[in-house]
């Protein structure tokens, strides 16, 4: 039995969880904290593991240096540190969002393109609402989801139950968002169909998975091609959003206009998802999350982007 089957079929109050319930227990606390104040923890934490997790700092520095290769070594390095502070605040916005209300935020959020969004919803079908992993996280979904009749998400569930118990939790206090893990495709696709909203995001590096490579920053990145077949499949409208923090402490939403021709060409969609996304992170480079190996699977003959 697998170690992620074996910690499944234990009780949650298993004592091998009992070092879970304990962080759960902190993050709580954390969550209580002013947001000013989690802020101020946030770029202290940010900066220390800039400093101390190094394999994830060469990481970053190797993204950085493949999608910026116009910045000087000093300015990556920069914003390799800014990055580690927006993934920081996007793990108490997180905290934020699992145990405390997000009414304040969802008022202060600017909206852009909502008009494309109503436009799809009028239409009497569901949306695909193609997202990325931007910093902010999961305070993300309620910032969307406030904008939706019908909300749902894709998630990969964790590993660890109690953790995956608290995150989940969280998620799905706000707006009755329907959660959707990777084997339930089958029924998003059945929600997509009776009008319901989806976000997700297909962004990341899918190892064996990947069935294309597409340029992302000028590099040939992999993609899968899931995103074109629940759109052909399902009848949905499909629309790229984006999540980020604005200058002014608050937050921005953006939906693109309905890509009519989506469904029809796996590489021209995903050409159309990693050019939004590109351009959303040009504005905001910092808010990305590059701690993840985005560019892990190559071409053939292609070199290794990490050493």
């Amino acid at each position: 039995m697998s170690k992620r089957n074996r910690m499944a079929s234990r009780s949650l109050w298993h004592p091998a969880f009992w070092p879970s319930w304990g962080i759960v227990f902190v993050l709580y606390l954390l969550s209580l904290l002013p947001m000013a104040c989690k802020r101020s923890l946030a770029a202290r934490l940010g900066r220390l593991l800039h400093r101390k997790l190094k394999s994830r700092a060469r990481a970053v520095s190797a993204n950085l240096a493949a999608c910026f290769p116009e910045l000087t070594p000093d300015e990556r390095e920069q914003l390799a540190e800014d990055a580690f502070v927006s993934c920081s605040l996007g793990i108490f916005e997180s905290l934020h969002c699992w145990w405390r209300d997000t009414e304040s935020l969802q008022h202060k959020t600017e909206v852009v393109g909502l008009e494309h969004l109503q436009e799809a919803i009028a239409q009497n079908r569901g949306v695909l609402l193609i997202g990325a992993h931007y910093s902010i996280l999961d305070l993300a979904l309620p910032l969307i989801a406030c904008q939706l009749t019908k909300p749902g998400y894709m998630y990969r569930p964790n590993n660890n139950p109690v953790i995956d118990r608290m995150i989940e939790r969280g998620r799905r206090r706000h707006f009755g968002i329907q959660p959707f893990n990777k084997r339930q495709l089958k029924d998003m696709m059945g929600f997509l169909r009776e009008g319901g909203q989806v976000w997700y995001g297909c962004d990341q590096d899918f190892g064996g998975k990947t069935e294309l490579f597409v340029p992302f920053f000028g590099v040939d990145t992999g993609c899968i091609t899931t995103p074109t077949y629940i759109a052909r499949e399902s009848g949905a409208a499909v629309i790229c959003v984006s999540h980020l923090r604005t200058p002014d402490g608050n937050y921005r939403v953006e939906f693109s206009e309905i890509q009519e021709s989506f469904g029809l060409d796996p590489e021209q969609d995903a050409r159309i998802w990693n050019g939004f996304i590109e351009q959303a992170i040009r504005r905001f480079p910092d808010q990305y999350l590059w701690l993840h190996k985005r560019f892990k699977t190559r071409p053939a003959g292609a070199a290794s982007i990490y050493r």
